[in-house]
């Protein structure tokens, strides 16, 4: 498991556990799938045509922030963190495959 903080907010409207919960288990996989991550909170909020949720994540060389909207809360958590999932995969790549790019020219410097 994660040292990373995770937290839920609800701004503006009644906390719904269910939610939280469903919010809270998605952030833990998050966090377990990629340790460099600290913080991650999401933040629910209604407007004008449904609900609004956003997401940051936090960590060693990593910030990243993403928003949804959709009718339900529970919907509009699922997609900001479905985002933000595919916003760290892209991030946590960059990082292996640079690292990768490096060795490979280090050798074609080397051996060349």
């Amino acid at each position: 498991m994660s040292d990373a903080v995770v937290a839920v907010h609800f701004k503006d409207m009644l906390v719904n556990e269910a939610v939280r919960e469903l919010a809270l288990g998605r952030c833990a996989v998050l966090a377990d799938e990629f340790p460099e991550l600290t913080h991650v909170h999401v933040t629910l909020s209604p407007d004008g045509r449904g609900h609004h949720a956003s997401a940051h994540a936090t960590g060693k060389n990593t910030e990243i922030a993403s928003h949804a909207q959709a009718p339900e809360p529970g919907h509009a958590a699922d997609r900001v963190l479905d985002q933000l999932r595919h916003q760290l995969r892209k991030v946590h790549e960059k990082h292996i495959f640079e690292h990768r790019r490096r060795a490979r020219h280090k050798e074609q410097v080397v051996s060349g």
